[in-house]
């Protein structure tokens, strides 16, 4: 098991010791620099327990990938985690918000870092707009599978999969989702804003998803596995982009220090990548029946959570915990259910 987080871990030593001498740097004491490495531990703590359910996402599209694509996802994608979406994601909104170019962004991170946060915050209702509906549809389209045989709660899910007929009934839910939020908004700015972004995350999945589906149109030479595959990265990279949505822009809640922020969820972003990793090899998904099954229903969680953002802030600790408590049932029943139907 340890051998799945040994690179983790030595990532995890080197982080916390940066994130002290960041801390150190700009508070000119100890203090300062023991308050940054607590800072940057609770952050990788919290982007853990967000993206536990995208770690097992991950390993079910992950599993079918070729082993070239699986390497890229691996090794290119983790530096996609890192770096752009850790630090060119949040100085694109500054460079946007503030109209200033993304070297002047990083500028005012190192030198403004207060002035910097608040045009971040301020770019919550269009993030947490875009990210919401991402991962909205990603979880409708899990329950609105037509084809899906192993249910959790049949109650709840075989409706849902029989409406899984109607062809893009998934898109339908997800726009009345939306205009019914923006209906409900106060202030008309801030609802067309919401409503502009949320319609873009539904362009943009199912813009991703319509690519996935013309390279998976025939697999019968290993040229189109290849395409698959890389369709399939495309769309693990957007999707680990909306989970990292929120976790980047809240993250300014806690700290200012961009620097920090980069740190912490970056630790996190390594311990989601070995925890896919160990899914994929121990075959975790196949054991435990209904581990997949919990991870879309934190999906859902996190995606309303996101998109009634505009009307009540849940701290992430909520969110992040929620989501443990749905995968530690799905795991419990998984056993619960016997290791050799679970294995079927």
């Amino acid at each position: 098991m340890l051998k799945y987080f040994t690179g983790s871990i030595f990532i995890t030593i080197l982080g916390l010791i940066g994130s002290f001498f960041v801390g150190q740097f700009y508070g000119g004491t100890t203090a300062a620099g023991l308050e940054a490495l607590f800072i940057a531990a609770v952050l990788a703590v919290l982007e853990i327990s967000l993206s536990f359910d995208n770690a097992i996402v991950n390993a079910t599209i992950l599993k079918d990938m070729t082993p070239v694509w699986r390497h890229r996802f691996l090794t290119w994608g983790m530096l996609i985690a890192v770096f752009g979406m850790r630090l060119v994601f949040p100085l694109g909104i500054v460079s946007v918000m503030a109209s200033i170019n993304p070297w002047e962004a990083l500028v005012m991170a190192a030198t403004r870092p207060d002035e910097y946060a608040k045009l971040m915050l301020a770019a919550h209702l269009e993030v947490a707009a875009f990210g919401g509906t991402f991962l909205l549809m990603v979880a409708l389209r899990f329950f609105f599978d037509a084809e899906k045989i192993e249910h959790w709660f049949a109650t709840v899910e075989k409706p849902f999969a029989f409406l899984g007929r109607v062809e893009a009934i998934e898109i339908g839910l997800a726009l009345v989702i939306l205009i019914t939020i923006a209906h409900f908004m106060p202030q008309q700015a801030e609802s067309y804003a919401f409503l502009k972004s949320g319609l873009a995350g539904l362009i943009v999945f199912v813009a991703v998803d319509g690519i996935g589906a013309f390279m998976e149109a025939s697999e019968e030479t290993m040229h189109n596995v290849h395409k698959a595959s890389a369709a399939s990265f495309l769309y693990l990279e957007v999707l680990d982009a909306s989970f990292s949505f929120d976790g980047v822009v809240g993250a300014f809640a806690i700290t200012h220090n961009l620097f920090i922020i980069m740190i912490g969820l970056s630790i996190g972003a390594f311990f989601v990548r070995s925890l896919t990793i160990m899914f994929v090899e121990k075959e975790a998904l196949a054991k435990f029946a209904y581990l997949e099954h919990g991870a879309f229903y934190a999906i859902w969680v996190l995606a309303l959570v996101m998109l009634t953002a505009p009307f009540v802030h849940i701290p992430e600790w909520v969110t992040g915990l929620s989501g443990a408590l749905i995968l530690a049932v799905a795991f419990l029943w998984s056993l619960k259910k016997g290791p050799t139907e679970s294995a079927e």
